[in-house]
């Protein structure tokens, strides 16, 4: 049986914190953007798994991915878009990810602008998803 309830409260906070990140991203804070990004698509896959009645530890989208795998849910090509998330978890927030400067620095209209594509694409699989169980 799908939890519908516990699908829809993660959805809620990966929706939520998917336009903090583009909030991010209109006041150039790139880094930020990125991290909120990985940090959306990792609720959302998570709330479809929880949804389901899986456990889901851990902060890697990619992992979250083939764990969903293991339940028969084809992930398409998402898992190269959780790879380019999974990249900005810890380097857009700890100053010594780098030898030297301020994740800011290392962050780009560009990079971030493919990090919420990515989000995006991760969000909207999982909602689809979530609607064949309901």
């Amino acid at each position: 049986m799908f939890d519908k309830e516990e699908f829809d409260r993660w959805m809620a906070q990966a929706s939520d914190t998917l336009n903090s990140a583009r909030m991010d991203y209109s006041t150039k804070s790139y880094n930020w953007c990125c991290f909120k990004a990985q940090q959306a698509a990792e609720y959302a896959v998570k709330g479809l798994l929880k949804g389901l009645g899986v456990s889901a530890y851990g902060h890697s989208t990619v992992k979250l991915l083939r764990d969903m795998e293991t339940y028969s849910i084809s992930v398409q090509n998402l898992t190269t878009c959780a790879r380019t998330l999974d990249r900005h978890y810890v380097p857009a927030r700890y100053p010594d990810a780098f030898t030297e400067g301020s994740p800011f620095e290392f962050y780009d209209d560009r990079t971030a602008l493919e990090a919420l594509d990515c989000a995006e694409k991760i969000c909207n699989f999982c909602i689809t998803s979530g609607k064949k169980y309901e």
